[in-house]
């Protein structure tokens, strides 16, 4: 009998006529599946690492994160040589961060964003220099802060018209001053989901660069909707913010910075906030005479999480920029600042994948109408999903509960020579939502004890992660040169435990005479 697409299925996902490929755009290059069927990543078999290890894993490759470094420092700096001399790459550490990670940052000529006094503090243990850390955060403490200035950052960026005086106080006060770079908000709206999109106007984050509204008077009136500088720029808060930050000793304003999102594909909105951001740089050469030397235009760019996803070369991301900067710069009589950018997700992202053993499975039928289809002939008809349930879920990737996010899975264990069905990969929490992978084609025969590989978990995922259910939250293992080595140690219930204060111990208890059936028996 020949398989058949279903009907459940999203329009994205194609039926696989050969369940053995691996799609490359989804893993690390140096995964891939044995003569034997097992996947391999740099040689070594996922079923010796699940033996060694344990699941749920997350599996990375060093070589794959090293690559994908290398790949963007190289790509800015060869399209933004002959503009700036090239691009400062900050590596956006809130992805996904631990010690070894550090290093490899650093070896690897990239800088470091950190967004708490936790990653901050990671990053310095590690021994990466205080000249290649930013420290991130809309509503930073003053104990982070101080933090930042005593470890000579090179960058604080500032979120807010609180902040500059905040942070300009307590450099002053460490007799010290502080590298700022100011966090815009552009106006721009990604085309993703609502809580990852960061730099239009109606959430958290930022400096807005349009003018507050007086009596009378229109909401954005004082933006020039062509990217030139502010109509009125003193009366927005960015332009105050810059204000305030060169008038202030203990600030040194190196320039401004945005983040428009994260999983972009379109170029359109990058383009447009480096035209936004550089006609406000304008608008502050012209109000206080000063070219501010730096711009910042952030990270977000997206990653392939399942074959309908088309993520574009960071060389071709790269040149579309610097185009748009250089010709902007010269229409505005600006010198180009120097440029810094802020991938995360599209470095490590790729170069993990979630290893789950699969345990219960079943198969329900449905209707086309409840799957949400528009065009629904009969409704009698149903048709076959199967559920396959893993040793993990939500508490290791909360990212589709989230953000509806999609991901695909592989059987890796064995090679996939039974018909693909319709498939459903779920968790172990006590959650209807507990859902790892809406929709995959999984061999037939998929069952318990298999192994199930999860691509693209490098981002968003570890660092995600929590105790639900109070599961103990997986180890991270890097694969470099066959060799498998633990970088961040699984959880076991005696780490749990240690933070369950418990109460002291109750004195002896002792016996009550059985006299009456309904009394206590111990006192």
């Amino acid at each position: 009998m020949v398989a058949e697409a279903s009907p459940l299925a999203p329009g994205w996902l194609s039926l696989p006529t050969d369940q053995a490929r691996l799609d490359a755009k989804l893993w690390a290059e140096d995964v891939e599946r044995g003569t034997d069927g097992v996947l391999r990543i740099d040689g070594v078999p996922v079923a010796d690492l699940a033996q060694e290890f344990g699941t749920p894993l997350f599996v990375m490759s060093e070589r794959d994160f090293r690559a994908r470094a290398a790949t963007f420092r190289n790509a800015f700096d060869e399209a933004f040589q002959d503009l700036c001399g090239g691009v400062d790459v900050f590596y956006a550490g809130k992805s996904f961060l631990c010690t070894e990670v550090v290093h490899w940052v650093r070896e690897e000529g990239l800088g470091l964003d950190t967004c708490s006094g936790g990653e901050l503090a990671v990053a310095l243990r590690a021994g990466m220099p205080g000249h290649r850390l930013g420290l991130h955060g809309n509503n930073k403490s003053a104990a982070e802060i101080t933090r930042a200035i005593d470890a000579d950052l090179g960058r604080i960026v500032v979120d807010s018209l609180q902040e500059v005086a905040l942070v300009g106080d307590l450099a002053v006060q460490r007799g010290r001053t502080a590298n700022v770079m100011l966090r815009l908000t552009p106006g721009v709206h990604a085309h993703t989901h609502e809580f990852i999109a960061t730099a239009h106007e109606d959430q958290k984050f930022g400096l807005s660069l349009t003018t507050e509204q007086g009596p009378g008077q229109a909401a954005g009136s004082g933006r020039d909707g062509a990217g030139g500088a502010e109509a009125d720029g003193a009366s927005s808060p960015a332009a105050r913010a810059v204000a305030d930050a060169l008038a202030h000793p203990g600030i040194n304003l190196l320039g401004v910075h945005c983040h428009i999102g994260s999983q972009i594909f379109e170029s359109e909105g990058f383009e447009l906030a480096a035209q936004r951001l550089l006609g406000f740089l304008a608008g502050v050469r012209d109000r206080h005479g000063v070219e501010l030397p730096e711009l910042d235009l952030g990270g977000g760019y997206g990653i392939a999480y399942t074959e309908a996803d088309e993520p574009r070369p960071a060389a071709e991301i790269a040149r579309a920029m610097a185009a748009v900067v250089g010709s902007t710069c010269t229409r505005l009589g600006l010198g180009v600042p120097r440029i810094s950018i802020e991938p995360g997700r599209a470095i490590v992202g790729p170069t993990t994948f979630t290893l789950y053993t699969a345990g219960t499975t079943k198969t329900v039928r449905v209707d086309a109408a409840a799957n949400g289809s528009e065009v629904v002939q009969d409704t009698s008809v149903t048709h076959p999903r199967r559920y396959v349930s893993v040793d993990g879920g939500m508490s290791d990737n909360a990212r589709p509960v989230l953000y509806g996010a999609d991901y695909s899975a592989v059987l890796a264990s064995r090679t996939p020579d039974a018909d693909p069905v319709l498939s459903r990969v779920v968790g172990k929490h006590c959650e209807s939502g507990d859902i790892v992978v809406r929709d995959v084609y999984l061999p037939d025969d998929t069952g318990a004890g298999d192994l199930l590989a999860v691509p693209g978990t490098g981002a968003y995922c570890w660092v995600l992660s929590s105790n639900y259910n109070y599961l103990t939250r997986p180890p991270v293992v890097a694969v470099a040169d066959g060799i498998a080595r633990l970088i961040v140690r699984g959880e076991t219930e005696e780490d749990l435990f240690r933070r369950d204060v418990q109460r002291e111990p109750a004195s002896p208890a002792k016996a009550v005479p059985a006299t009456d059936p309904g009394a206590p028996r111990t006192v």
